[in-house]
């Protein structure tokens, strides 16, 4: 089975009903993935709600979530991955790798097919 990083804004200044939002989509990318034949690896829900642990900064979740992302098939940069710099720097990531980036549904599906 081929794992698809699931890739989307997880912060909001907004707060943390914003927050819980944005890991809502990334749990509807994920579901949509199980049901389209693929893994999903979803760092949303690897590590929800534990920013501002001691010890830890942002810098230490993107680079975990990088190497998760090494070991992955491709990327689903969901719909509001614009908005997060973690994200941006992950789909950058992906493509200096050679891993392939998709964008929608559609592309999941193709993605999962071949």
């Amino acid at each position: 089975m081929k794992v698809i990083y699931v890739a989307g804004k997880y912060r909001d200044s907004r707060g943390e009903y914003y927050v819980r939002e944005n890991i809502r989509l990334a749990e509807a990318a994920s579901i949509f993935v199980w049901q389209s034949g693929g893994v999903p690896l979803c760092p949303h829900k690897n590590a929800a709600f534990l920013g501002g642990v001691e010890g830890t900064s942002d810098s230490t979740w993107l680079v975990g979530d990088l190497e998760l992302l090494t070991r992955c098939d491709a990327i689903w940069a969901i719909e509001n991955w614009h908005d997060s710099f973690g994200a941006k720097a992950e789909v950058e990531f992906a493509k200096s790798k050679n891993i392939p980036v998709l964008f929608n549904r559609d592309d999941v599906i193709k993605f999962l097919a071949d």
